[in-house]
C-alpha cells in the first residue's frame, strides 16, 4: 500500500482512514507498524489507534515479543463493528453476501433460474438485503457502510444465444440499479460484475502482493478488470478489460462452427456457455457448474476438450494483453468447479510456458481466490473502500461519515 499520512490536525479523518485501510491489509499490526507505513509521528499513530480502538473500530489481539523493551500490542480491525452486502445479478443466478469488517463472509444467499427476470430478482434480493440487515443489528455496536451491487454489461443480452425472453434487454435497460432494491438510507454502488471481481482480489486477495494486475473471470461470458497503481481503472467508457470482444484465433473445438474468418472473440473460446454448449453437442445434458461436481464420467473427456481449447485462447489473450500494458500478474478466477479451475490454470500455465513469447518479460499467472463469489465479495467491497479511501477525496467525504453508528474516533 503507498501513500503517506498527514500529522496536520485538520487531517485526522485522512489519517483516521488511512491506518484502517493500513490495518485490514496487514491483518494485524502494531502502533510502530503503522507509524512506518503511514509516516506518521508515533505519538500521532498512537492517539488515532487509541481513538479508534475506543470507538470499536480496532482491538487488540495479542503482543509481539522483540529483542528488547517491552513486548509490542498488536492490533486489528474489530470485524463486527462494520458490514457490508454485495449483490451480484449474474445472467443465471443471483448470490448476495454480507462481508464483516475484516472481510469474511458471514451471511450469504444464493438464488439460481433460467433468466434474470427483474421482478424475481428484485424480491429475492430486497429478502437477503433484509436479512442481512436484520443479522448486523442483533449485533451490538455494529453499523451497515452500504450495499454493492454487480452486474454484466447489458444484462439481458444474446437473449437468442441464452434462450432468454426477446424483450429482457429493454427491460433491464429501462431499470436503475442504484434504486432497484429497497436499500433504506445505505448508500448504493453499482459495478460491472469482472470489475467487481477485480476489486475482490485487489482489496481482499492476491491484490495486496500487486500493484498492477489484470484479473480475468471465466463466467457466462468471460471479462475482466484491470488494476493499475493499485487501483481498478475501468477507462471513461467502462471498456478497460472489456476481454470478451479480443480476437484470437478460432476453436478447435469438433462442434464449433467453421470461422468465416481467421479470428474469432475470445469469449466464443473461453466463456462457461461455450462450455454448456460443448456438453449438450455431444449429448451431455448439463446446464449448471454444481452438476459438474463431482465430474460425470461422461463429461470427462469434453471437458477436457474445452479446457485445452479455452487454455489456449487465454494465452493468446495473455500475450496480446502483456504487449500492450506491463503488469506484475494475471490472475484467473472461473465459476469452475475448484478442481477443474485448477487443471485450467494449469494448462494456461504450460501453454504460455510453450508459446515462449519473445521480447517480453513474463507477467506471474496465478488463479484467483474467490471463484463464483469473487463478484458479489467485490461488490460487498465498494462501499466500505468508499468510505475508508485514504486519498484526497475522502476530506470531501465529511458530510457521509453519519453513514457510520458514531464518529471514528
Amino acid at each position: 500500500m503507498s501513500g503517506k499520512g498527514s500529522n496536520s490536525g485538520r487531517l485526522r479523518q485522512y489519517n483516521e482512514r488511512f491506518l484502517l485501510q493500513s490495518l485490514r491489509h496487514q491483518r494485524e499490526a502494531s502502533k510502530s507498524d503503522l507509524a512506518r507505513v503511514a509516516h506518521l509521528t508515533p505519538a500521532a499513530v498512537a492517539d488515532i489507534v487509541d481513538g479508534l480502538e475506543q470507538a470499536g473500530f480496532v482491538r487488540q489481539v495479542g503482543k509481539r515479543l522483540g529483542k528488547r523493551g517491552s513486548p509490542s500490542v498488536l492490533y486489528a480491525v474489530n470485524p463486527t463493528r462494520l458490514y457490508s452486502i454485495g449483490i451480484k445479478i449474474g445472467r443465471r443466478a443471483m448470490v448476495a453476501v454480507m462481508l464483516d469488517f475484516a472481510g469474511e463472509i458471514c451471511a450469504r444467499m444464493e438464488q439460481e433460474y433460467d433468466f434474470p427476470d427483474p421482478a424475481r430478482v428484485r424480491r429475492v434480493g430486497n429478502a437477503a438485503i433484509a436479512d442481512f440487515r436484520a443479522q448486523a443489528g442483533r449485533v451490538p455496536g455494529a453499523a451497515m457502510a452500504g450495499l454493492g451491487i454487480a452486474a454484466p454489461y447489458f444484462l439481458g443480452g444474446w437473449s437468442e444465444k441464452l434462450g432468454f425472453p426477446a424483450n429482457l434487454g429493454s427491460r433491464w435497460h429501462a431499470l436503475d440499479l442504484a434504486t432497484f432494491f429497497d436499500s433504506g438510507e445505505m448508500p448504493v454502488f453499482v459495478e460491472n460484475d469482472a470489475t467487481a471481481a477485480a476489486h475482490a482480489e485487489l482489496v481482499l486477495g492476491s491484490g495486496t502482493r500487486f500493484r498492477d494486475f489484470m484479473h480475468i473471470s471465466i463466467d457466462t461470458f468471460i471479462g475482466g478488470g484491470l488494476v493499475l497503481d493499485g487501483k481498478v481503472h475501468t477507462g471513461p467508457n467502462g471498456n478497460s478489460a472489456a476481454l470478451g470482444p479480443l480476437p484470437v484465433s478460432p476453436s478447435g473445438l469438433t462442434p464449433a462452427k467453421a470461422p468465416s474468418a481467421r479470428y474469432t472473440s475470445l469469449l466464443h473460446r473461453a466463456s462457461i456457455c461455450v462450455l454448456m454448449d460443448h456438453l449438450h453437442a455431444q449429448g451431455i445434458g448439463i446446464s449448471r457448474m454444481r452438476a459438474l461436481e463431482p465430474l460425470p464420467e461422461a463429461a470427462r473427456q469434453p471437458v477436457r476438450d474445452w479446457t485445452l481449447d479455452c487454455a489456449g485462447a487465454l494465452v493468446e489473450a495473455i500475450i496480446a494483453i502483456t504487449l500492450v500494458i506491463d503488469l506484475e500478474a494475471i490472475i484467473i478466477d472461473s465459476i469452475l468447479p475448484r478442481n477443474l479451475h485448477l487443471d485450467l490454470l494449469a494448462q494456461v500455465q504450460a501453454r504460455f510456458n510453450e508459446a515462449g513469447a519473445i521480447g517480453i518479460i513474463a507477467p506471474e499467472l496465478l488463479g484467483g481466490g474467490f471463484g463464483a463469489l469473487a463478484a458479489p465479495v467485490g461488490a460487498a467491497t465498494l462501499p466500505v473502500s468508499a468510505l475508508l479511501a485514504p486519498d484526497s477525496s475522502v476530506l470531501m467525504l465529511g458530510e457521509r461519515s453519519h453513514a457510520l453508528a458514531g464518529r471514528l474516533s
